[in-house]
């Protein structure tokens, strides 16, 4: 059988209507004929045998030639177009019960006794029975209830009247007040069904559109995040020379005019890092690469390290910024809190005004949670914006998208934590009078002090005599290189992993090998810089330090970093970071003197 019943994409819902109404209609085509030539050879045989009319056989062979019209039916089953030529076949359908009712409509006027009341009582009943029965398989399409009922009842009707006697009379009218019913019925019916398979299609449609738009949301969200990834790593490599350049031009002009011109140009390298490493945040939030270390943690020690972190910026603004002290504890990722409130109180600083104004950062214990305020006076939020402000990009009368102002993804980092962190963020807001941000957050049992033991600092490693740099960029090597020679540290580069390979072999073979391997993830003609860094380490020294530097941002780039294990900096790297990195790799494994050497390349 033809697939009648799956709808084309582009289809409308009359259509669709229509192929289920045909494919109903087709359904029982085959029993309805056989049980239909049973009835009509009983029928004909006893009439034969009561009334040896030959007009019986004259019936009996229109009807045959009827049933030898079945094939015409059948063919639907075999039409592989049949599901779009859904009108074709309801014609067909419906032109094959109109011969059929005919027939039928016939048979009271060549056989019917004039003076035999049982048997015509008898005929009436079988028609008026057909006409119930088949009612049912013809009322999805009102257009063949009325080929199959009006010319059958109309035959019996008319025959009825034509004798013109009391009984024939009163028969006729009954036949036809009968009719009457089976007509209400079989709208009503029809009226049912087409209005089930309308609201049917017309929710299948309403549920295709928005799976649609669903994918269409989910395409864009892609697409916008490949965007942040190449355009962020695009724009981390030139950064990422900028700032060690100008690190050792900061280092050398020390103590000389143009220091300030070095500094300011820091400070807009810092800036623009900035910028980039919010980007970094929302593409590693996405990526699940960021998993929270829950823990019962003190707040006030949270607080303490946010009031270092803002008191300046707070006092640069005007601004009164408290942060009141606490002895709650909470259930939470100290260092993921610490960012989430920093982001609130940062965009509180952004947007309070100086006269006057203030931030307040304040916990109250509620039963099972903690409730963390972070409130200002600022402009406010106006309820058609309080939507719409945890959104990328968004920020409320910012229309000229002026930079000073930041990139509006503060709030969307706020609202991405607290979905990691489990911790609910509401927001209430008056326009003119400052807002209020609300973290709601699993209260911790208090531990005694003796028990919490503060961290102890380990001193600063020296940094590594040699280091190898891989990075297909020579402006990125020949920074790394000046300004890792301003420390002291001796590098030598390397564009690919073959490059890389001889380095390395020639190093251990003069006897002085490199301290730790610098590499950038991606490398020249779509290399993987992770996987060349790996091989080189296994092939030549599995226990000298790795580190690896990238710009890259997608997803699921960084979750194999992540799952890789080595350590990672995002370009633009800060210098200070980069030397306090290089300072705490592990120094190189101690030789096996039981183990063969390694291969050389």
């Amino acid at each position: 059988m033809p697939d009648a019943t799956t709808p084309l994409s582009h289809d409308t819902t009359g259509d669709r209507v229509l192929r289920e109404q045909v494919v109903a209609l087709y359904a029982t085509s085959l029993s309805s004929t056989i049980a239909d030539a049973v009835l009509a050879w009983g029928l004909c045989a006893l009439f034969w045998w009561r009334l040896q009319d030959p007009m019986v056989f004259v019936w009996l062979g229109l009807h045959t030639v009827q049933v030898l019209r079945y094939p015409l039916i059948q063919a639907y089953f075999r039409d592989p177009q049949a599901a779009s030529r859904s009108a074709f076949w309801a014609r067909r359908q419906w032109r094959e019960l109109l011969y059929y009712s005919i027939t039928w409509g016939l048979a009271p006027w060549l056989f019917m006794p004039a003076d035999d009341v049982p048997m015509t009582t008898l005929l009436m009943l079988i028609m008026l029975g057909l006409v119930s029965g088949g009612i049912p398989s013809v009322a999805p399409r009102w257009a063949s209830v009325l080929a199959f009922v009006l010319p059958m009842m109309g035959g019996l009707i008319s025959a009825l009247l034509w004798r013109a006697d009391a009984t024939h009379l009163f028969l006729a009218a009954c036949a036809a007040i009968y009719l009457g019913a089976m007509l209400h019925f079989a709208r009503s019916q029809h009226v049912l069904l087409t209005a089930s398979l309308r609201m049917r299609f017309e929710k299948e449609a309403l549920a295709e559109e928005l799976a649609q738009q669903v994918a269409v949301t989910q395409r864009a969200s892609e697409e916008k995040t490949r965007f942040f990834a190449a355009a962020s790593h695009d724009l981390r490599q030139p950064l990422h020379a900028i700032a060690l350049f100008g690190a050792v031009l900061d280092k050398e002009l020390q103590g000389q005019p143009a220091h300030v011109h070095a500094q300011r140009l820091m400070g807009a390298v810092q800036a623009l890092g900035t910028s980039l490493d919010t980007m970094l945040d929302v593409s590693r939030l996405d990526a699940g690469v960021i998993e929270p270390d829950l823990q019962d943690v003190p707040l006030n020690a949270v607080l303490q390290a946010l009031h270092l972190s803002f008191a300046s910026r707070a006092e640069e603004h005007e601004l009164q910024l408290r942060l009141r002290a606490t002895p709650l504890w909470v259930r939470t990722d100290a260092h993921l809190l610490q960012r989430l409130l920093g982001n609130l109180i940062e965009n509180a600083i952004k947007y309070t005004p100086a006269a006057g104004g203030g931030v307040l950062v304040v916990a109250r214990s509620r039963g099972a949670q903690v409730w963390i305020d972070v409130v200002d006076t600022g402009i406010g939020i106006a309820p058609e914006h309080a939507g719409r402000v945890f959104d990328e990009f968004y920020q409320v009368d910012n229309p000229g998208r002026d930079r000073t102002r930041g990139l509006g993804m503060g709030l969307s980092i706020v609202r991405r934590l607290a979905q990691l962190l489990g911790h609910p963020v509401t927001l209430h807001s008056h326009p003119g009078r400052g807002s209020r941000f609300r973290i709601c957050l699993p209260h911790a049992t208090p531990r005694p002090a003796s028990l919490v033991r503060a961290p102890s600092r380990e001193e600063a490693r020296a940094l590594p005599r040699r280091v190898l740099l891989v990075d297909d960029e020579s402006d990125i090597t020949d920074a790394l290189a000046a300004f890792l020679g301003a420390w002291g540290v001796g590098s030598r580069a390397a564009r690919d992993e073959g490059t890389a390979a001889m380095a390395l072999s020639v190093a251990r073979h003069n006897g002085d090998p490199f301290d730790a391997m610098l590499c950038d993830f991606r490398l020249a003609d779509g290399a993987d810089g992770l996987d060349a860094a790996l091989r080189l380490r296994e092939r030549f020294d599995p226990g000298m330090p790795l580190l690896l530097i990238t710009g890259e941002t997608a997803p699921e780039r960084l979750q194999r970093v992540r799952d890789s294990g080595v350590p990672v900096l995002f370009k633009p790297v800060d210098p200070e970071r980069l030397l306090q990195a290089l300072a705490g790799l592990a120094p190189p494994a101690p030789p096996n003197p039981s183990a063969p050497p390694s291969a050389t390349s």
